[in-house]
């Protein structure tokens, strides 16, 4: 029971304005988010460069991207968890200073075996990162600001995109695709080293591991002076979210899972698709590689406008309404740049457009997920949604790789794109829980 020489942290930190060291802790998990966006999507810019210069066919590059995604998926599965025990600041910093070394160490290779191995590599320190700096800038953030904060977290990966995109267009014709690795590689070991120095560790993660801990009662000082330096502070227990599976599909929540599962896949193996082979595929068109990088950039930008409003134009015209017609904008988007790729101005604005639709609409799958669960489930459905789409990143860009092998023309690739679309606006149509709200049982 709270007594009046103890304070729970969260109120402590929602009670006051956001401090030099909270915006310091957020700032820096912000950081991170774009390098994670920097590394993840430069590699498709720069494939048909590095397919050139090291005379790998683009067609194999498929499973070299897919292996950076299917590290991230272990380094979250592995790296995530061990905050628990290592607290999130060490993880956040480790998992940095991994995925910069073996991005630059990636400017070194010079085959194949060698690029699927270190993009695996990268993507095990890119997964551990990501989660990590999410849940720390969320612990730090008072929850007035809360969704504001972590919703502008999740734009730092199409920003990092398009930060990826300026870097490569200046660099590539200069100094070739090495020197753009070099680059991603540096930026986040610069980051982790500030974190090591400037960032604080989780207050929650202190207390629970020892609540005399001297860094505690520093960190709480600085964000609360008014306090008395003896003040003691401790968090809410809570118990375990974790539910089995099988819960996921008893009581008639079947349906709701699958019809959550088949847009989540079917939309990241879209988005990933496109910013792994969107210059591969304009190079197929007698486009330069600097109008494939033009177009993931513009693509990567509609992104964050896409993120940013998703929220409100749910709330002004419904959930399902709003994810359908994204979903099939996309899908007529697609038979446009199908009809007319060899357009400069077509692929800048239907990359744009695109960018909005998709990556808006996979913020909307997120809020869904937290709809469709009561809290007793929540965690448990919503990270099995996540792992499901992951999987669908891992298969977007070896769809594109055993398309290009099949030698289809762009037209027909761009046209094969348009079925996970309509796959997943059917599903949202069928899903009941689309425009419900909160599940009943969260309602008193």
């Amino acid at each position: 029971m709270q007594t009046s020489s103890s304070l729970y942290v969260n109120e402590v930190i929602d009670s006051r304005p956001v401090g030099g060291l909270q915006w310091c802790s957020i700032v820096t998990c912000i950081l991170i988010a774009v390098l994670d966006g920097f590394d993840t999507q430069t590699i498709g810019m720069l494939a048909p460069a590095m397919s050139k210069d090291l005379g790998i066919p683009i067609s194999q590059f498929g499973p070299i991207f897919s292996a950076g995604l299917l590290g991230m998926l272990i380094g979250a599965v592995v790296l995530g968890p061990m905050a628990d025990r290592f607290g999130r600041k060490t993880m956040v910093v480790l998992s940095t200073i991994i995925f910069g070394v073996l991005s630059f160490a990636t400017a070194y290779a010079s085959g194949h075996d060698e690029l699927l191995v270190l993009r695996f590599l990268t993507g095990i320190g890119l997964g551990g990162a990501l989660p990590n700096a999410l849940a720390l800038a969320s612990e730090y953030s008072p929850r007035r600001y809360s969704r504001v904060i972590v919703s502008t977290l999740m734009c730092g990966m199409p920003l990092g995109a398009v930060l990826g995109g300026i870097v490569a267009s200046i660099l590539l014709p200069l100094h070739g695709w090495h020197s753009v690795f070099m680059v991603g590689g540096v930026l986040p070991v610069a980051v982790a080293l500030f974190a090591i120095a400037f960032m604080p560790e989780s207050a929650r993660f202190l207390i629970l591991r020892n609540q005399s801990d001297r860094r505690l009662g520093a960190i709480m000082h600085r964000i609360a002076p008014d306090l008395p330096r003896e003040q003691q502070f401790h968090v809410p227990l809570s118990r375990s979210t974790g539910v089995p599976i099988g819960e996921l599909f008893s009581k008639g929540r079947w349906k709701d899972t699958v019809l959550l599962w088949i847009p989540y896949f079917m939309n990241l193996v879209v988005l990933y698709f496109i910013v792994s082979w969107m210059p591969a595929v304009l190079v197929g068109a007698h486009h330069p590689v600097s109008v494939g990088i033009a177009a993931i950039s513009f693509f990567s930008g509609g992104g964050v406008v896409g993120c940013l409003l998703q929220g409100w134009l749910m709330n002004s015209f419904g959930v399902r309404k709003v994810l359908v017609t994204e979903l099939v904008l996309y899908a007529v988007l697609a038979a446009v740049l199908a009809n007319w790729p060899s357009s400069y101005a077509t692929v800048v604005v239907v990359s744009t457009l695109m960018g909005v639709v998709i990556q808006g609409a996979q913020a909307g799958f997120n809020v869904l997920a937290t709809e469709i669960y009561p809290t007793h489930m929540r965690a448990t459905g919503v990270g099995f949604a996540i792992g499901i789409g992951r999987i669908g990143s891992i298969c977007g860009p070896l769809s594109g790789g055993l398309m290009l092998a099949l030698q289809l023309d762009v037209k027909h690739i761009f046209l094969m794109g348009i079925a996970p679309a309509l796959l997943a606006s059917l599903a949202i149509l069928l899903n009941r829980r689309a425009d419900q709200g909160a599940v009943q049982e969260d309602i008193a």
